[in-house]
């Protein structure tokens, strides 16, 4: 009896470890997104000159990749959040909004890793191979993906809120602020003015609506990691 005891109670140390650990991904999700933004600089808008695009992907090129590697890295911590998140809403009771949080996540994820393959691809030959026409195609097919990710980005939002309120994790002032966020985000899918504020490589879709998403992250995963855990998930 006495020799399991201290098995027992390292088992549940670990398991309490790892809870925690993929609780909090969503901080490394946050703190990973924003080092490859600083790394991977500010892309060329829509319409460039050629001679702009060429700078910026042939002239950076191994800024760019390092910052493809951070991101790679990055939609595993999405994915992990997205699980943690899952989890616990399951525990409580709200499999249904899990499901859809598993499910935006991964459309989120598919759509962001895309986003790297391409401005990877663009970086290590594409733009250095002198095709133009091709590189301003594909610098424009990035902004588009940035708009259209909008709206799985918000529903993973309102999955994770909706569960988190309907489990009683966070309160109705919370909740209403979350629904804010919804909303926003799903106005982020409609940036398509030619210039501006309002366009696909605006201030809208560049900084208001990713601060809004990152914001989110770091509040979900707060409430994550203080929820109590009523069976081992990890």
């Amino acid at each position: 009896m006495s020799a399991s005891t201290p098995a027992t109670a390292s088992s549940a140390s670990a398991r309490g470890f790892w809870e925690r650990l993929w609780r909090l991904s969503g901080i490394n999700f946050v703190a990973f997104a924003i080092i490859a933004y600083v790394i991977y600089g500010y892309q060329p808008q829509v319409g460039a000159s050629a001679d702009a695009l060429t700078a910026f992907y042939d002239g950076h090129r191994t800024r760019i990749l390092i910052a493809a590697a951070f991101s790679g890295l990055n939609i595993l911590n999405l994915m992990w959040f997205a699980a943690a998140l899952r989890t616990t809403l399951a525990d409580a009771g709200q499999d249904g909004w899990g499901t859809a949080a598993t499910a935006s996540s991964a459309a989120v994820g598919g759509l962001f890793f895309v986003l790297v393959t391409v401005s990877a691809a663009l970086a290590y030959s594409i733009a250095g191979s002198g095709n133009q026409t091709l590189t301003s195609g594909l610098n424009d097919f990035v902004w588009a993906l940035v708009v259209l990710s909008s709206f799985p980005r918000a529903m993973l939002i309102m999955a994770g809120s909706f569960g988190l309120w309907r489990a009683g994790l966070i309160s109705n002032a919370l909740f209403g602020v979350c629904v804010a966020a919804v909303v926003l985000g799903v106005l982020g899918g409609t940036t398509w003015l030619s210039g501006g504020f309002w366009a696909p490589d605006g201030a809208y879709a560049r900084f208001v609506w990713p601060i809004i998403g990152l914001v989110w992250v770091v509040v979900a995963s707060r409430v994550l990691a203080r929820s109590p855990a009523t069976r081992a998930g990890w």
